[in-house]
């Protein structure tokens, strides 16, 4: 069996211990973060995870100049107007900040669930949050987790390449956006980053010189968005995107819609059938019995369905059947007395940085699973040195 579950306590004043973090959705709908057991992984599985988050970065980069190369376009929903700026912004290397793999792991197969490549949520829990409870509760432990060194060595990075150095931070007003925006705001501040937080509905548009512009009618140069690319497109913004010709360079760069599609997952397929780190996907069902049907995009599982033997088992209601549908080989979440882990693995500039895992009473992860951390049992590594 994969990594081990292991039972633990509340701390004492754990919830006022998060807020004083700044961590204030830890309840929001039902518990969210829970520290009642915590995953404990080998080091051996530790470079596992770290090894599949490197590779299938690499191959993730080949699949966006595949798409560019093939024109395969109308697979991702992409408007011909929009395409161009999406070349652009990858020939031209716009920088990417992060972006979050979804696995199942068994203990012996690592599998690429899906890829949050343009708004991944859940950082600041896997960076911070989790950090704090493994110094409190196991000082002498180990985590996976160079989350936030990696994000302000990367800032820090990209200083020398983005003049001025002031960026606008922009997502929805949602207490979760909003503190991972926060979060990704500080570490660019301790990079040395002038910044500042604006809500994404007060970005404005003047329409005269093409310009995006902020409250004080300043011209945003820098603009980092937690706002998904194809509501961007939905909502009519990306022509003015178009319009605007890169004065304004946006973080995730646009280049990312190609990678935060589920659409992505055939083409690596295509691209690399039978890879071991991947499961067997495609733009129809192709004769697959066990598989689980994703629509192009979606969110917290919405309109995704699972199927064993062609029968439906589960599903989820939602919004997004309308942009089409992949086909994926079902895995086997690994079953530790009916909670069914996903161990998020976060990938910073060009690096695997750390992971967090999200637990589930579903197969299908949706907004009610909850965050769980982990640690590294390390004892093997302090017997190897005692035998050095």
């Amino acid at each position: 069996m994969v990594m081990k579950r292991i039972q633990s306590q509340f701390r004492k004043n754990w919830e006022h211990k998060l807020e004083n973090l700044g961590f204030g959705y830890h309840s929001l709908e039902g518990l969210y973060w829970d520290e009642s057991h915590y995953y404990e992984f080998s080091m051996e599985e530790i470079n596992t995870i770290e090894n599949a988050t490197t590779e299938l970065w690499q191959m993730c980069l080949q699949g966006v100049d595949y798409i560019i190369e093939k024109n395969l376009w109308d697979k991702f929903n992409i408007p011909e107007s929009f395409r161009n700026y999406i070349i652009t912004s990858w020939e031209e290397d716009h920088p990417s900040i992060y972006g979050r793999f979804d696995f199942g792991f068994d203990g012996e197969n690592i599998k690429l669930l899906e890829f949050n490549a343009d708004t991944p949520t859940s950082l600041y829990e896997a960076s911070v949050i989790q950090w704090y409870w493994l110094q409190e509760m196991f000082p002498y432990k180990d985590q996976f987790n160079s989350i936030h060194e990696k994000l302000v060595d990367y800032w820090t990075y990209l200083k020398k390449y983005m003049n001025p150095h002031y960026i606008y931070f922009s997502s929805l007003t949602n207490i979760e956006d909003v503190t991972n925006v926060e979060y990704l705001r500080d570490c660019a501040t301790q990079a040395g980053f002038e910044t500042e937080f604006i809500p994404i509905q007060d970005i404005g548009w003047a329409e005269d010189i093409q310009e995006f512009i902020s409250g004080d009618n300043t011209i945003m140069e820098y603009i980092f968005k937690l706002y998904p690319y194809e509501w961007i497109l939905e909502d009519g913004f990306g022509e003015k995107l178009v319009n605007n010709n890169f004065r304004s360079q946006w973080m995730e760069p646009a280049w990312k819609i190609l990678l935060s599609s589920k659409a992505i997952l055939p083409v690596l397929w295509e691209l690399f059938p039978n890879h071991p780190y991947l499961l067997e996907c495609y733009f129809e069902p192709k004769g697959l019995k066990d598989f689980v049907k994703k629509p192009i995009y979606s969110r917290e599982g919405a309109n995704v369905s699972l199927f064993k033997n062609n029968i439906s088992v589960e599903e989820n209601e939602g919004d997004y059947e309308t942009y089409g549908f992949i086909y994926q080989q079902l895995f086997e979440l690994p079953n530790f007395d009916g909670n069914y882990p996903v161990i998020g693995s976060w990938v910073i500039g060009q690096e695997a940085a750390g992971i967090g895992i999200r637990e589930s009473v579903h197969l299908i992860t949706n907004n009610q699973s909850r965050f769980i951390p982990h640690l590294i049992d390390s004892n093997k590594i302090y017997i190897k040195e005692k035998e050095l």
